[in-house]
């Protein structure tokens, strides 16, 4: 039977059995992080996050934004951290107290054990940067809890982009899709 597929993309194809078959004969640990030209990839990456606030109102102080990321059993290695992206939202200027970041096992308002959490915050990108010096393992969930000095000051639908990285020299990104923030103003007479 021939392929399909002509050039490298054939070659690919037809080298999957092999590695499906016997990873250790190319250098790949079975079901572990996979490394190719130099990056980690997971072998299975996680698919979503899911977003939750408790407080939707405009400057509303309190609030805690929670990124909840469910690590599959297959994922072949740990979580090493997560980027998050501010893509969509009228206030662009609204901060983050970086010192009251955390993260734990479990989902909010259920939470387990601290996980070890550094940030970082570009404001001009409105770029996290977020790493687990002690990645959560496969089979894990993960809550990191960012909190704002305060909401935004207007109302809008504000959207993250989520990204997870696994632990491991130079991660590959795996795209998790968006978090959306609704935010609104008080109702007034």
């Amino acid at each position: 039977m021939r392929p399909f597929l002509l050039g490298s993309a054939a070659v690919a194809i037809s080298l999957l059995p092999a590695l499906v078959a016997a990873p250790e004969r190319v250098g790949l640990a079975p079901a572990g992080a996979v490394e190719l030209q130099g990056q980690s990839w997971f072998s299975t990456p996680p698919w979503q996050v899911i977003f939750t606030n408790y407080y939707s109102d405009v400057n509303q102080v309190g609030g805690e934004y929670y990124f909840t990321v469910s690590l599959p059993e297959k994922a072949g290695v740990g979580l090493g951290g997560l980027t998050i992206t501010q893509t969509r939202g009228v206030d662009r200027s609204f901060q983050f107290d970086l010192a009251a970041s955390r993260a734990f096992l479990g989902r909010p308002r259920h939470e387990g054990a601290a996980v070890p959490v550094q940030v970082r915050f570009d404001g001009d990108q409105r770029r996290f940067q977020i790493s687990f010096p002690q990645p959560p393992q496969p089979g894990a969930t993960v809550t990191l809890a960012l909190k704002p000095w305060m909401n935004p000051n207007q109302a809008d639908t504000y959207l993250f982009a989520v990204e997870a990285l696994p632990a491991g020299p130079n991660p590959a990104p795996a795209p998790l899709g968006f978090a959306t923030m609704q935010i609104y103003s008080p109702f007034r007479l």
